[in-house]
């Protein structure tokens, strides 16, 4: 795998400041789990559903033969989809210092009362932990689970690995809620949330016409001086052409296969746009970034057609990175009223 995810859960192309934006899983797991030693954790539900099914995934395909009543999520966003399904992990992948197990504002609500073990940090899975919770599935989805992960884990529960014909942390969050839903036994499921979402950004283009076909920019002011531009493929961006928004050529062809374009000041005429947001890290960040004297002489600037959306505190930037079918709908009540009529 790639030592950075390609679906920006990694919010810029260096160390942010930010814990959220590090990408560093350094959370420890003694004392982070779901009960004492020896316990039995609350078990997943998994109501309805139909089974058996098979699951096509990157290492082959897995038959689950009855509907799952202890599931262990090991991606890093896997938890997302899980929940909105409907079923409550026993066991998750730790994530941010703040955000133990995945738990923002977004999905709170659907842990209820009982944490679930955390079981090891990206891509590094205690086989241990995940044993003693007695899983009956697995899902490793938006992860970069390895065939010799795969294979010790099958020999624990069914396992569900990344999605087929993706990279690795590529899949868009559409897949990932379909390959979720077909592990429980809920594609039904799982197709209704995926277009209760979409008709969410339909209804938000017909009330804010005046997105269509203005240029949108989402960027990273990551060091004074220095920008990342995102890639029209990044989840941000796509979140924003979902509106209406479209991508300049100059942004794409800057980009070219890399997920973002790293800029410096004399650069910036890139994202003098209709509609530019900056994901800020710190409280430092939107000064810095006016007081940029390339900046400054943008029409962008001297419209005030920018918007600084904060990763974290409320987590704006965090909503567009993690990009799951939970925190898209976050993501649109949040920032649609910051963004105006376009």
């Amino acid at each position: 795998m790639s030592t950075t995810p390609a679906r920006t859960m990694r919010p810029r192309p260096v160390r942010l400041a930010a814990a959220l934006a590090a990408l560093v899983l350094v959370l420890g797991l003694a004392g982070c789990g779901g009960g004492d030693d020896g316990a039995d954790p609350t078990p997943s539900t998994s109501a309805g559903g139909t089974f058996p099914v098979t699951v096509e995934h990157k290492y082959g395909s897995t038959e689950i033969t009855k509907a799952p009543s202890r599931v262990v999520t090991l991606g890093l966003s896997d938890q997302d989809p899980v929940l909105a399904l409907g079923v409550v992990p026993v066991g998750a992948i730790d994530w941010f210092l703040e955000r133990p197990y995945g738990k923002w504002p977004w999905a709170q609500p659907l842990w209820g009362s009982t944490p679930p073990e955390i079981v090891g940090e990206r891509d590094d899975y205690n086989l241990e932990k995940i044993a003693a919770l007695r899983p009956d599935l697995i899902i490793g989805l938006y992860s970069g689970m390895t065939q010799e992960q795969y294979q010790k884990l099958s020999q624990l529960a069914p396992t569900v690995a990344q999605p087929k014909g993706f990279a690795d942390y590529a899949a868009p969050w559409q897949e990932m809620t379909r390959q979720a839903g077909r592990a429980l036994g809920k594609p039904e499921q799982a197709d209704k949330l995926i277009a209760d979402v979409d008709a969410r950004f339909a209804k938000a283009r017909q009330e804010h016409p005046g997105f269509a076909g203005k240029t949108v920019a989402v960027v990273d002011p990551y060091e004074a001086g220095k920008y990342a531009v995102f890639a029209p493929s990044d989840p941000k961006v796509v979140f924003m052409t979902q509106l209406g928004f479209t991508v300049p050529d100059s942004i794409v062809q800057a980009a070219g296969k890399e997920y973002a374009a790293e800029i410096g000041s004399e650069r910036l005429d890139l994202v003098d746009v209709d509609r530019l947001l900056f994901l800020t890290s710190d409280a430092s960040a939107e000064p810095r970034v006016k007081a940029d004297k390339v900046y400054a002489t943008l029409d962008v600037a001297k419209q005030n057609r920018a918007v600084f959306l904060p990763y974290e505190n409320p987590p704006l930037g965090g909503a567009l990175s993690f990009s799951t079918v939970l925190s898209v709908p976050y993501a649109l009540d949040q920032i649609l009223p910051l963004l105006g009529d376009g």
